[in-house]
This record gives C-alpha cells, structure tokens and sequence, in this order.
C-alpha cells in the first residue's frame, strides 16, 4: 500500500482511565457528534469490576446511539457480559490467540506493540484486527522509547493490517504521521481541555 492511495486516518477515540460517567458521558456524547469516530476504547483503570460495569453501560448507550463500536482494554471476560464489541490488548502478542479462540471471528480484537514491529506482526498473525504502537510523542510514562515514523512508514508498505498511532500526541505529529498511519488514538490529549470537541478539532486540524 503506497503512500498516495492511503485514505486519511480516523479517530480512534479513548476514554479517561477515570470518570464520573453522568458527567464523562454528556462530554463523550458532545465529541461523537462533533467528530467523525471510528472506535471508542474504554481505558478504565478501577479494578473494581462494578465500577467498570457501569462505566461500560453508560458508554456503550451513547456509542451505540451513534454506530461507534465500543471496545475495553483488558477485560477480556467483560466483553459479552456487557454486550461490548471487542477488547484492546495490552501484552502485546501473548494472548491474542487465545482470546480470538475464546471470543469468536466477529469480535473486534486490538494490540498495543509498543514500538515492536516482530510484536505488532505477531498479533497479526494470532489474530488480531489492528495493531497499535506508541508513544509516538514525547512522554514521562514507561522508559521514553518512542514509537518512530519509521515504524509506520515500514508498516504501512509492507502490512496491510491496519495501524494505530498513539501517545503524547500534538498536531505537528499528527501532520508527520498521517502519510503512514490508519487510525490516531487520542484521549489523554483532549480530556483536560475545557472543550474536549475543539481540543480535538484542534489537534486533528493537519487531517482536514
């Protein structure tokens, strides 16, 4: 797939890892109609699993309400107990094979790769539908590794399995990696702002 038949990339859209989701959800609902969103991924973080039940209820009305699949990172059991899409992996290659043996063809099932190209065309061969690497920017999180333009470029001509960038991103990443990525994952950079909708207009400005 060269370069110029690529269509843009989409918004791949996720969540806080914390929210009150009476609050969360009307901002959430703002931004699915404001913006074109291909996915929703509930990062939540609580480990508590009525709290993540609840969070994936008032979620999924509103994704749903709008055709956006709704996806949850880890919690693989809670997928078809909440009527959820599909699930987004966090170890990299290790458990796509069995969660698709376990979850069926139809379920949406992502990768996070880190900056691994041998990870990322693991999980595509176990199974997985997209894979994801980052940080593509600059963050204080994990051993600052970044995830390079280089990765994407290689991937984007030599896999067709889709690709996600994500991590600490600004819009001057987002014009350098539209050429060679398929989906940009954004939450953390919008959530803080007072307009979540124009904080990712803004962001996504290089894409229009």
């Amino acid at each position: 797939m060269s370069d110029d038949t690529r269509d843009a990339p989409r918004i791949y859209l996720v969540s806080p890892p914390a929210f009150d989701p009476e609050s969360f959800g009307a901002t959430l609902a703002r931004v699915l109609d404001a913006h074109d969103i291909a996915c929703l991924r509930l990062a939540h973080a609580s480990t508590d699993a009525d709290d993540v039940a609840r969070a994936a209820d008032a979620l999924r009305l509103i994704a749903h309400d709008r055709d956006v699949p709704l996806v949850i990172e880890r919690h693989i059991g809670l997928v078809e107990k909440l009527g959820l899409d599909g699930v987004h992996l966090t170890d990299a290659a290790r458990s796509v094979r069995k969660t698709r043996k376990d979850m069926g063809a139809d379920a949406i099932i992502g990768a996070h790769c880190g900056v691994s190209s041998h990870e990322g065309m693991s999980a595509g061969e176990n199974g997985a539908d997209y894979i994801a690497f980052g940080p593509v920017g600059d963050s204080p999180l994990g051993d600052g590794t970044r995830a390079e333009h280089d990765l994407f470029a290689w991937w984007s001509q030599m896999i067709e399995l889709p690709v996600v960038a994500e991590g600490a991103l600004t819009a001057d990443l987002v014009a350098a990696f539209a050429p060679v990525t398929d989906f940009f994952a954004i939450g953390a950079e919008i959530w803080g702002q007072d307009d979540p909708a124009a904080a990712l207009t803004a962001l996504t400005a290089p894409l229009r």
